[in-house]
């Protein structure tokens, strides 16, 4: 059998659920694919060329004969720093959006802020993370992941709205940014995948990916300690899953998604 290939973004926020694939146990086993926009990664995983991803949560719900890895995810309980809309008016005075094309969960959750709980309609635009030129051509700009802590962290004068902050105000839920999902008909090619090492291995490497990180994105260390121990968790629970679900049903009631499928899961088989 040909080793699995699997798909994802090495942003920081996923590279603690990369480590395993990149350097640890599962090195051997499967091929990696990497340095990957999120959204990229679904279009692999929806197009067959990869047998796991992780993806975009919003995807799930807008492919087919795919699984979710269970009780593994990139989530929040409040602010997470990373998915963030700058502007210079306030929320209630914006009318466009540029989106990071990077981006398909948080773009769908800047709809249903302004359609659901502001009942306003933006109109949105596509553009590379690049903060002034989407400024330039809009009210506000979506961005995520590490230009976006970047962005974060460097700000002086724009006004920054966190959307894991906001959604936990709205919802009083984790939100669930991205999972790892696998096309149905491949599962039995990740059975050499220990999906327990991926976990274990995130936790004994996390100060080597905090120095090296800090060090390739010229952050300070603590603020990336922060980041990756009090904003992101790796957590698919119970309470993450509920909010999982009310995501899917607040994005079927803005007309993003067609109907809302019921989470399914893949189960490895016991050793």
């Amino acid at each position: 059998m040909n080793k699995p290939r699997i798909a994802a973004s090495t942003y920081l926020n996923s590279l603690p659920l990369c480590w395993s694939f990149l350097w640890g146990s599962n090195a051997e086993r499967c091929e990696f694919v990497g340095n990957l926009a999120p959204a990229r990664c679904a279009e692999l995983l929806e197009r067959g060329e990869v047998d796991l991803a992780l993806i975009p949560s919003i995807e799930y719900q807008r492919m087919d004969d795919v699984v979710i890895v269970p009780d593994i995810a990139v989530a929040v309980r409040g602010p997470v720093w990373s998915v963030i809309l700058l502007s210079e008016k306030p929320l209630e005075d914006i009318t466009s959006v540029a989106l990071d094309l990077s981006s398909r969960t948080a773009a769908a959750l800047t709809r249903i802020f302004f359609k659901h709980f502001l009942g306003r309609e933006v109109e949105y635009r596509t553009f590379a993370p690049d903060l002034a030129q989407m400024l330039r051509a809009a009210d506000a700009a979506l961005l995520i992941g590490d230009p976006a802590l970047l962005a974060n962290y460097h700000n002086r004068t724009l006004r920054i709205t966190d959307w894991g902050e906001r959604w936990l105000e709205l919802t009083g839920l984790p939100f669930v940014f991205a999972f790892w999902a696998a096309r149905r008909e491949g599962v039995d090619r990740l059975t050499v995948v220990d999906f327990s090492a991926v976990r274990q291995e995130a936790a004994s490497s996390l100060r080597q990916i905090i120095d090296e990180s800090a060090n390739r994105l010229r952050l300070p260390p603590s603020y990336v300690e922060t980041y990756l121990t009090q904003c992101i968790h790796y957590d698919l629970d119970a309470e993450c899953l509920r909010g999982l679900q009310r995501f899917y049903e607040l994005a079927h009631r803005v007309d993003l998604i067609d109907s809302v499928k019921p989470l399914q899961f893949y189960r490895p088989p016991r050793s």
